[in-house]
């Protein structure tokens, strides 16, 4: 707070003039990595571009002592299949990742319920190693159909019988044999 000029204070303890920056100069997006105006990009690799994608993994830890892994599975491995599909939902919804879509992830590969024997071992062979592959991540979540994403996490798991087609074209990969 400033001093009142009719109070007595010696000339050191003045305030003193700000330093005075400049206006800046008008900015434009010219350097090669900036994003340009237009139609978004699309295809393998790009993903699904949403909002905030980043709280997943905040939220995923909540599911730490609820994931019903086998022996020869990794949380983080869990955790980045079931984020990379709940990504892709929340965005084909247009907001931010929510609990229910973490939910709804970890259904359709079996980590919460009852998944069958089956999917248990698809998901040990498919997802083994998966949070260090990220090309891995992309290839499931972009597999799930669109009206699998639209599933509530209760529909999703009455439904888990018929996991192939809840989970796409990866959930044809044959089981890949581990090595011993």
């Amino acid at each position: 707070m400033t001093q009142p000029k009719f109070a007595p204070i010696q000339i050191e303890d003045q305030v003193r003039e700000a330093y005075r920056l400049q206006t800046p100069e008008p900015w434009v997006a010219d350097r090669p990595a900036d994003f340009r105006a237009g139609p978004v990009p699309v295809g393998r690799g790009f993903g699904t571009p949403g909002p905030d994608q980043g709280y997943a993994l905040r939220l995923a830890h909540r599911f730490e002592h609820r994931l019903a892994l086998v022996e020869g599975e990794a949380f983080e491995d869990a955790v980045a299949a079931g984020v990379a599909i709940a990504l892709r939902r929340a965005a084909a919804f247009g907001r931010a990742p929510v609990i229910h879509d973490l939910e709804l992830a970890f259904t359709l590969v079996g980590y919460l319920g009852d998944p069958p024997d089956d999917l248990v071992s698809w998901r040990v062979s498919r997802l083994r190693g998966m949070s260090h592959h990220h090309w891995d991540e992309r290839e499931v979540a972009e597999a799930v159909p669109e009206s699998t994403l639209r599933l509530t996490p209760a529909q999703a798991g009455e439904q888990l019988a018929s996991w192939r087609e809840l989970l796409g074209a990866a959930a044809g990969d044959e089981v890949r044999q581990l090595p011993v």
